[in-house]
């Protein structure tokens, strides 16, 4: 199969480096490549960002990327100037999908969906949207912590569009039960839409490996956004009832910012107030290649985001063996199953947080069963091989639904 992917606004050349829950960039790489690996012909169109990327760069293998300059005024920097760039990557994206025929586009993000359903108009070529994250999730499960932007505050484009996008594509692939809901709410029709959720690369996420230094104390470790005061702060107050337990921090700007970093020094002070300054540490974002033997140091890894819509931090940890402490939201409910590889928990209550904390290390025994559990969980159901089998199936009954009503 020929496969073009419009990704507009990432690249798997160049991945951001550090932890991100949402690294679009790595997701991006890992999909491509397994759909190569499986003999397909993979080309990714991108809008060119760096000054020394080239117009196409051959990755072997059957995959390629393709860059497209774009002369726009616009830097991008919030939507108004995101959707701005739109016509100017779609026309010279639809000479390239008419010069060089795809038998599918896939396009990720809402942006890269704008502008593969204009490049395709009346082209006959199916469209499939992927959507990890939706608009209208992001308003409602926006943490208190950060400053909140409700929809009339916000410029309404991207609200108003991901719906009409979603009823527009030929299938709609959604990274967690949550956005399969969002979506059906929004009026996309439910049997076009998939569930297929980001994957983990089981040979670096294993239980297998390195593992970071460790006190003698028990570790628990939280992947985090320093902007997201409250769930944070939460975790705090909570490890105050948790007695002889250090907890790591891993995100961030990198170690060397993190004193002049805002949402830093504020978490800093918050814990210092309640006495746990010897007990918490900062890493400040890791590189992607240190954040498992970091995970493998942990006893437990805890959750306390008020929305992460891949789940991607829990089974990361779950892939290397580290049972799981997770909120029912965006991707979590689907990656962590209560009771058998991780423990499901009511988000904004630091009591019954540090009780459950406390039961759990005193099980060590349960610990040790819910981290096999978990990494078994991962290798069967989250592997790249079978997310990217599960893609080309969206493909296919795409094909066959297009092939059928022409």
């Amino acid at each position: 199969m020929k496969i073009a992917v419009v990704a507009q606004h990432a690249t798997p050349l160049h991945p951001r480096s550090g932890f991100s829950p949402r690294s679009d960039d790595d997701v991006l790489r890992e999909l491509t490549t397994a759909l190569a690996r499986q003999g397909h012909r993979v080309t990714v169109y991108v809008q060119q960002r760096r000054p020394a990327a080239t117009g196409r760069a051959d990755l072997g293998n059957g995959l390629r990327v393709e860059h497209i300059t774009v002369a726009s005024e616009s830097d991008g920097a919030d939507e108004a100037g995101l959707l701005a760039q739109v016509p100017a990557f779609a026309d010279p994206l639809r000479a390239r999908l008419t010069r060089s025929r795809p038998d599918i586009v896939h396009a990720v993000g809402w942006t890269s969906g704008l502008a593969a359903l204009s490049a395709t108009r009346g082209l006959g070529i199916p469209v499939v949207q992927s959507f990890s994250s939706l608009g209208i999730a992001e308003n409602r499960d926006h943490p208190v912590g950060r400053v909140r932007t409700r929809p009339q505050d916000q410029p309404h484009a991207r609200l108003r569009l991901e719906p009409a996008i979603g009823r527009s594509a030929d299938a709609v692939v959604a990274a967690s039960s949550d956005v399969v809901a969002d979506l059906t709410r929004m009026g996309v029709p439910r049997k076009s839409v998939r569930y297929v959720p980001w994957g983990i690369n089981t040979g670096t996420f294993t239980p297998e490996g390195p593992v970071a230094e460790r006190t003698g104390r028990p570790r628990l470790l939280t992947p985090a956004d320093l902007t997201e005061r409250e769930p944070l702060e939460t975790l705090l107050r909570a490890l105050t009832k948790v007695p002889g337990t250090e907890l790591m921090i891993v995100g961030g700007p990198a170690r060397d910012r993190l004193s002049s970093d805002t949402a830093y020094r504020a978490l800093a002070a918050v814990s210092g107030s309640l006495g746990l300054s010897d007990r918490v540490t900062f890493t400040g974002r890791v590189s992607r290649d240190t954040l498992p033997a970091l995970l493998r140091s942990a006893d437990l890894v805890v959750s306390t985001c008020a929305y992460e819509p891949s789940g991607v931090t829990s089974l990361e940890a779950m892939a290397c063996g580290t049972p799981v402490m997770a909120p029912p939201t965006g991707g979590h409910q689907d990656a962590v199953v209560d009771g058998t590889t991780g423990v499901i928990i009511p988000p904004g209550r630091p009591a019954l947080l540090a009780q459950r904390i406390r039961q759990l290390l005193a099980q060590p025994l349960l610990m040790e069963a819910y981290g096999v559990a978990a990494a078994d969980r991962v290798r069967s159901r989250y592997s790249w091989d079978r997310i990217a089998a599960e893609t080309l199936a969206v493909y296919d009954r795409t094909l066959g639904t297009v092939e059928a009503a022409a």
